[in-house]
């Protein structure tokens, strides 16, 4: 029901003018006997645990992996098509994203596995603003982002989500800014790490889901409200901690 709602939501905002941010060009999937070998080794990583978390939860069959592989090649090179060309020794600056694609993954569960469906909802996605908070690959070298932004390496979520997740907390929870502060740890970096991993290894799937789902329907803010229900939630367990 989840994947039907989303996908009708995307694809409708996709056609309208006035909700597209990002202008994407055409693009046609590439054969769909991608083979595995083309992706990295962190990649590969992420696919055997995305397929083995997937099958745990009942969503996927065996040929799962393969059909998994074929969406993360073609984000690739989908999202090649809209990339600057920037010299530096960051490795976060490299032609490749460095880390792995965990919304693409979310995405692909949601779909239970359907290939197809994932990629031409991720090809419509990537035309509205939320894309480019949920799907941090999208905006990886993006010629949407001005050369200085890029430059130094920082992606948007972190300046924007991240440092409004902040200012948020120091008015709604004083006590877990200020834990925060006496550890000499940020919010901003579990927040970025949060989002980087679209909540995976923190919250159950269903709740994964909710996150996707609210910030796809009432917009990208519900990023930053979503972090700080977290705080809230862990609120007595980061003070004792910070007693301890």
């Amino acid at each position: 029901v989840l994947a039907e709602i989303i996908e009708k939501f995307v694809s409708h905002l996709s056609k309208s003018q006035m909700d597209c941010y990002f202008s994407t060009g055409s693009y046609k999937a590439m054969d769909a006997d991608v083979k595995k070998g083309n992706l990295s080794s962190v990649q590969k990583l992420g696919v055997e645990m995305t397929v083995r978390y997937g099958k745990y939860l009942n969503l996927l069959k065996e040929d799962a992996e393969n059909g998994l592989c074929f969406v993360l090649m073609n984000c690739e090179e989908f999202l090649k098509q809209q990339q600057r060309t920037v010299v530096s020794s960051l490795c976060c600056l490299q032609e490749h994203y460095a880390g792995y694609d965990w919304f693409a993954s979310s995405i692909f569960l949601i779909m239970s596995g359907d290939r197809e469906k994932t990629l031409t909802f991720l090809q419509q996605f990537s035309r509205l603003l939320v894309s480019a908070f949920l799907w941090l690959p999208r905006l990886h070298l993006s010629m949407h982002l001005p050369v200085t932004t890029l430059e130094y390496g920082i992606h948007p979520v972190y300046f924007c989500s991240a440092h409004h997740v902040e200012m948020l907390l120091k008015a709604e929870l004083p006590l877990v800014c200020s834990a925060f502060h006496m550890s000499g740890f940020t919010p901003s970096q579990i927040c970025l790490q949060w989002i980087t991993q679209c909540f995976w290894n923190y919250m159950d799937w269903s709740e994964i889901c909710h996150y996707i789902a609210i910030c796809i329907f009432l917009g990208p803010d519900y990023q930053i409200y979503m972090c700080i229900s977290v705080f809230r939630h862990l609120q007595q367990d980061i003070l004792k901690h910070t007693e301890a």
